[in-house]
């Protein structure tokens, strides 16, 4: 299969990146970060999880962070809910896009939302009512799509037994998540080339982790395969709250410089990305490990302007 034109990129720094920072980022620094992930023309940002503050503390302003940020400048603005609850105070603080996620095995799924797949699967119906009340898109995500650190392999058969589920209850689009950096490219392209065999009109993105350093070959096996929707995080940081020492997702800035390099059109201001990324490094006070933020675009003059490098 050809390689895609053009590719969407979602960073999902805010809420991916924050669930799992050491400290509370104070809200008002949130959407500094998000008005520069915006600006800098990426078109969909994940910017919270409406979770149980006492599970997640560090999203305990998500209704506040919904509510505040400038919906409708061409951005859309989505929010991770794990069941009903949470995808209905999304949409009372006026969420564009839900993203629902059920881990593959049970015994992940049990550690992140304390629920059997069936359980999650089961509570579907009511989140797609709510959100099909507004007209609000879902995305069904799907975690440790590619292996899961208590269990080990994932058939992918249990994953794709998901996708169907959230296909039939409506969801926009099917995600799915290497949350803790398991997937290699040959198990990337047999579940994405699976999956488009069976659900052709489905639009398909992909999340990967870097733990085990495959992240940026996994995305090139995906581009390979027909995919064409990423999630990216600005300056690399995320994790999953359940793995100890987790890498983070792979750097906006990274993925937009490698696209770039291969004509492959993202939207995505490849400068004021990293900018974006260096003001977050700032706001956070310490290194982060996207690569490109500290080296720059390929041509000198660009990265000398950018990251005063030469």
């Amino acid at each position: 299969m050809s390689m895609p034109k053009h590719v969407v990129i979602r960073d999902v720094a805010p809420r991916d990146g924050f669930q799992s920072w050491p400290e509370f980022v104070p809200t008002d620094k949130k959407i500094e970060i998000i008005e520069a992930i915006r600006a800098a023309g990426v078109g969909e940002i994940e910017i919270t999880s409406f979770v149980n503050p006492k599970a997640v503390p560090q999203m305990r302003d998500a209704a506040e962070l919904m509510k505040t940020v400038q919906h409708g400048q061409g951005c859309i603005y989505a929010a991770l809910v794990p069941n009903p609850k949470g995808a209905q105070l999304a949409i009372e603080a006026g969420a564009d896009k839900l993203c629902v996620v059920i881990s593959a095995t049970d015994v992940h799924n049990q550690a992140n939302v304390r629920r059997t797949v069936s359980e999650s699967l089961s509570a579907l119906d009511d989140i797609f009512s709510l959100a099909g009340k507004k007209s609000i898109p879902v995305i069904g995500g799907i975690g440790v799509a590619f292996g899961c650190p208590f269990q080990g392999d994932v058939p992918p058969e249990d994953v794709i037994k998901i996708a169907r589920a959230y296909i039939e209850n409506g969801a926009e689009s099917i995600m799915f998540a290497d949350t803790t950096g398991m997937a290699t490219p040959p198990r990337v392209t047999r579940l994405v080339e699976s999956f488009k065999q069976q659900f052709t009109d489905t639009k398909l993105g992909l999340h990967f982790h870097n733990n085990r350093g495959t992240a940026m070959a996994n995305l090139y096996a995906a581009l390979m395969a027909g995919a064409d929707i990423f999630d990216t995080a600005l300056g690399g940081i995320g994790g999953c709250p359940n793995v100890p020492d987790a890498a983070g997702n792979l750097p906006t800035a990274d993925v937009v410089y490698m696209l770039e390099d291969m004509g492959i059109e993202t939207g995505v201001d490849l400068e004021a990305v990293i900018e974006a990324a260096l003001l977050m490094e700032k706001i956070l006070g310490q290194k982060l490990p996207g690569q490109v933020m500290k080296s720059g675009p390929r041509e000198p003059e660009r990265a000398a302007k950018v990251c005063g490098t030469h």
